[in-house]
């Protein structure tokens, strides 16, 4: 059994992050039903933030944006062959925010990155079996993740490969996958394809 001051960590943790997720339903009250699915999910008494549990658990994204604000870097990604955002698995980090940024660390290889610790985007997706991992859900919660001068990346072993693609044109591009079409939308929506900050 767990210490109990560790315990006490991880539900100061968790109270954070359903926080983060009722702050995200009040600005984003179109997406409300889908905040509830991922808010039961961290109510779940078996550990949600370990992708042991088959039954569905938390992954973490980033939308990783340059200087500028007006291009993303996405990876092919190795297993599902698609062109999608920066991200991985919780793997027992509760604090979710650091999860994708340790993420786009780890698969970018690039140095100096900062994220915005308020949620950005929510998506629960279907992941078909591979190996002998069977078919899942991931409760992917989503971060805005800014580079610095360093815009040199590594492509990872996990990656087919990595590019800087325009906002503009993912926003525009029908052939882009649906929830990167969708968080451009929102960055430009923002107004952050205009070299601010990003922040809110």
């Amino acid at each position: 059994m767990r210490p109990i001051h560790v315990q006490a960590e991880e539900l100061r943790m968790q109270a954070g992050l359903d926080a983060a997720l009722l702050d995200y339903a009040r600005r984003r009250p179109e997406e409300s039903e889908a905040v509830a699915l991922f808010r039961e999910l961290l109510a779940d008494a078996e550990d949600p933030f370990r992708r042991e549990r088959l039954a569905g658990h938390f992954t973490a994204s980033s939308w990783l944006v340059d200087r500028g604000g007006e291009r993303a870097l996405l990876t092919h990604h190795r297993k599902l062959g698609l062109w999608l955002q920066l991200g991985g698995h919780a793997d027992g980090q509760r604090e979710l925010y650091l999860a994708a940024l340790r993420e786009a660390e780890e698969e970018s290889g690039l140095t100096g990155l900062r994220v915005d610790e308020a949620i950005f985007d929510v998506d629960r997706h279907w992941i078909p079996e591979h190996k002998a991992v069977p078919a899942h859900w991931h409760y992917d919660v989503r971060y805005v993740v800014h580079a610095g001068e360093n815009e040199a990346y590594t492509v990872s072993e996990e990656s087919l490969d990595l590019a800087w693609r325009r906002i503009d044109e993912l926003a525009a591009d029908p052939a882009t996958d649906a929830s990167v079409r969708r968080m451009a939308r929102k960055w430009l929506a923002k107004g952050e394809g205009r070299g601010v900050s990003g922040e809110e």
